[in-house]
């Protein structure tokens, strides 16, 4: 048995003319049927009695169009794509072989060609991530979901900031709530260690895949794979885990978006406009706000942890690096030099490993075995302090060219240190 691929006018066709051999209708009849002429009826008549239903068949299927553009150019087309814009859309991609190429193709013939190489999907194609539904987790202090929101929170009252969220994922509860300038690690030290204050440890903290949480460098084979945020959750025992998506994390995610409406109106109402009286305001804000929307949880138990005294709070919210003490009791931090003060201690340190504490407050420590050891600073990038121009009337113009000349150069800190715009006052901060 033979199969033959016909379309559906195809098929039409085959019906009319066997009705037409065995006389059920006229020619004249099937010629109005298939809207051809008497002529055209009795060629495909003739055809379809000498070779049966496969005389009917287009003889061009199958066979490339003869307005097709030519192979060797399609293959060119794909090779540039493939090189130069391997991630663009067919449109994008087609303009700049236009532009850059002088190749000039309709977008359903670059959509076409690239849907056949594998380089694009259809839309129809691009199926949609599923994001199921979990269960709250039992207990208060089980999961603690943490992000941070920036947005115009004081509206034209104010420059933007970001909003540090800490929400219970058992009861939708806001734990903890901080304006903050920007989203930094010093930001959040600060902020947790309120946390853990106020409630203790909770097991896990659940937020998405910021740097602070994760190391994103694709290049970054070397250390323990943990931010500084993750190492000091690490020392205090709680977990911290990164969500894949937003949805996944969709607990404080619509909790950003509630605070972003009702926070931003309540603080219009009360005319706050700072970040001080915006964190003044947070706590009668909390309260209201959980007595709204904050759901029981399925067990009374608590699972946060107290803090015990072994848990430093201040050196395990620290930035923290080792550094190698030089021959000459030297170490290098930040672009900083640093001189230990020869003693007793640190006259035998010499190419032993030591620990800076660079703290949220601004205050600076070099450690060796949880012992503080005295230096002092030698800054090579220490900028003339503008009280300095003003105090010395004599010296006033060279100083004031001076700090002109400086501003010429770059005085940028290292690019692996800290970012010091959360950080208190520090000797790191030039200018």
């Amino acid at each position: 048995m033979t199969v033959i691929g016909m379309s559906r006018p195809e098929i039409d066709r085959v019906h009319i003319l066997r009705d037409v051999v065995a006389e059920r209708i006229t020619v004249r009849e099937a010629a109005q049927l298939l809207r051809i002429t008497r002529r055209q009826v009795f060629r495909l008549l003739k055809a379809y009695q000498t070779g049966g239903p496969t005389a009917l068949v287009s003889r061009r299927r199958g066979k490339p169009s003869n307005r097709s553009y030519p192979a060797a150019l399609r293959t060119e087309v794909l090779a540039l794509i493939t090189a130069n814009y391997a991630d663009f859309g067919p449109t994008l991609a087609c303009e700049k072989l236009a532009e850059r190429h002088g190749i000039a193709l309709g977008v359903e013939t670059i959509r076409r060609w690239m849907i056949a190489a594998g380089l694009w999907q259809e839309r129809r194609q691009k199926l949609k991530g599923v994001h199921q539904p979990r269960y709250r987790r039992d207990c208060v202090g089980e999961l603690v979901q943490i992000d941070g929101s920036e947005h115009y929170w004081f509206e034209d009252r104010g420059p933007p900031c970001t909003l540090l969220v800490y929400i219970d994922d058992a009861t939708s509860r806001l734990m903890h709530l901080k304006f903050v300038e920007t989203e930094s690690t010093f930001d959040y030290f600060r902020s947790t260690r309120e946390y853990l204050e106020a409630y203790g440890k909770p097991v896990a903290f659940y937020s998405d895949k910021h740097a602070v949480f994760r190391v994103n460098g694709k290049g970054a084979v070397g250390g323990d794979g943990m931010t500084q945020f993750g190492r000091a959750l690490h020392q205090l025992n709680i977990d911290i885990i990164c969500a894949n998506s937003p949805q996944a994390k969709g607990r404080v995610e619509r909790a950003n978006g509630t605070l972003q409406d009702r926070l931003v109106k309540e603080m219009r109402l009360a005319g706050i406009s700072t970040l001080e009286a915006g964190n003044a305001f947070l706590p009668a804000f909390m309260a209201d706000f959980n007595r709204r929307f904050a759901k029981a949880p399925y067990s009374d138990k608590d699972l946060h942890r107290p803090l015990s005294e072994d848990d430093e709070l201040d050196d395990v919210f620290a930035w923290r690096e080792e550094r190698t003490v030089s021959r000459n009791l030297t170490l290098q931090y930040d672009q900083v030099l640093f001189i230990l003060e020869p003693n007793a201690i640190t006259l035998s340190l010499a190419r032993q490993r030591v620990t800076v504490y660079d703290y949220p407050d601004g205050r600076f420590a070099i450690k060796h075995k949880g012992l503080k050891l005295p230096y002092r600073p030698f800054d090579r990038r220490q900028q003339v302090d503008q009280a300095a121009v003003v105090e010395n009337k004599r010296l006033g113009p060279v100083l004031a060219y001076i700090a002109e000349r400086q501003k010429e150069l770059d005085m940028s800190r290292s690019n692996s240190a800290p970012r010091r715009r959360g950080q208190g006052k520090s000797l790191f901060k030039v200018g």
